[in-house]
């Protein structure tokens, strides 16, 4: 499937599904987001890929702009996070990983993905769930995930304190 919008700044975003061509510039967008997003490999990103009943990319004239990949409920997956969520519902969509090039940022690549996500979800499974890092702390991602409807509903926190981060879901 792939979808257009138009964000801040007249950008031109086409939504599509992610190739396994796209794989190197996600992992490396990926990587690059770390600690925000914990890193991957190339066989991580092959497993999730593999597993995710959502994993699209915004393009614009330069190339791949920013991803994300969902999981469905009811896989064996090693997050605790998605472990967290699996605890309290049968049904959810979990948002992954998101990641948004610094080209792109403040654009509407962001935007234009959670609405093709949210699309897509809807219908399908009764709420979106994800996480944003609470300790180191992520203000930018919280606000993001306000304005786009996401509530929080826990705080799990692991390393013995060290990290944690807020659990934030979306009804559908």
């Amino acid at each position: 499937m792939t979808r257009s919008g138009e964000g801040k700044g007249r950008t031109h975003w086409v939504i599509r599904d992610a190739t396994v061509a796209d794989h190197p510039v996600v992992l490396s967008m990926n990587n690059a987001e770390v600690p925000a997003l914990n890193e991957l490999t190339s066989t991580d990103l092959a497993w999730l890929a593999e597993h995710a009943v959502y994993f699209r990319v915004a393009v614009d004239a330069a190339g791949v702009a920013g991803f994300v990949i969902c999981l469905p409920s009811g896989i064996a997956y090693w997050s605790g996070n998605y472990a967290w969520f699996t605890v309290r519902h049968d049904r959810f969509l979990y948002l992954d990983r998101v990641a948004v090039a610094p080209r792109a940022q403040g654009r509407g690549a962001g935007r234009a993905l959670y609405e093709d996500m949210h699309a897509f979800a809807k219908g399908r499974w009764p709420r979106v769930t994800l996480e944003v890092n609470l300790r180191p702390p992520n203000p930018v991602s919280d606000a993001f995930h306000a304005r786009m409807g996401y509530v929080a509903v826990g705080v799990r926190e692991y390393n013995e304190g060290a990290n944690a981060v807020t659990m934030l879901e979306r009804q559908m």
